[in-house]
């Protein structure tokens, strides 16, 4: 791939997470429109999760998008994503992302990396696979937590 194509992956990304943040502080799942992210995604995304998650499993589309958020809303309080490092070669890239994030159901605070590998089709995300550094220590601060499972683990 070209640089340039390289340069557009990235620019989908920053849109897709400067939308991202716009969409959560304007209420986020259920207050503010799924639209702002839409844009972003193919609408046949999938969303890979780590089946030891609270919002573990497989989401599908748009739909799945939107009750992921809410999934995720529902275990945490606050999930801030303090830096972000991009590596895109084309149609694939690498996102590592520095987060804090506070839990619902225990109030627990945690600082932990995320590494996303992300796919794109025509200018969309496709795909995107996140990869946590302790999903059972993310898991022991959500005790409690009960959010919404995808439809579909297949």
């Amino acid at each position: 791939m070209t640089n340039s194509s390289a340069a557009d992956s990235v620019a989908i990304l920053t849109g897709m997470y400067a939308a991202e943040a716009e969409y959560l502080a304007a209420g986020g799942p259920g207050e503010a429109p799924f639209d702002l992210l839409a844009p972003f995604f193919a609408p046949d995304v999938v969303l890979h999760q780590a089946d030891g998650l609270p919002y573990g499993g497989t989401w599908r589309g748009h739909e799945g998008l939107e009750r992921f958020f809410l999934a995720m809303s529902q275990v945490w309080e606050s999930f801030d994503m303090a830096e972000q490092d991009f590596l895109a070669t084309g149609e694939t890239a690498v996102v590592l992302t520095q987060v804090r994030a506070r839990a619902r159901a225990t109030g627990r605070e945690l600082t932990f990396p995320i590494l996303q590998t992300i796919s794109m089709r025509d200018g969309r995300i496709s795909e995107v696979r996140p990869f946590y550094w302790d999903t059972a220590a993310i898991a022991d601060a959500c005790v409690g937590s009960t959010p919404a499972a995808p439809s579909s683990t297949a």
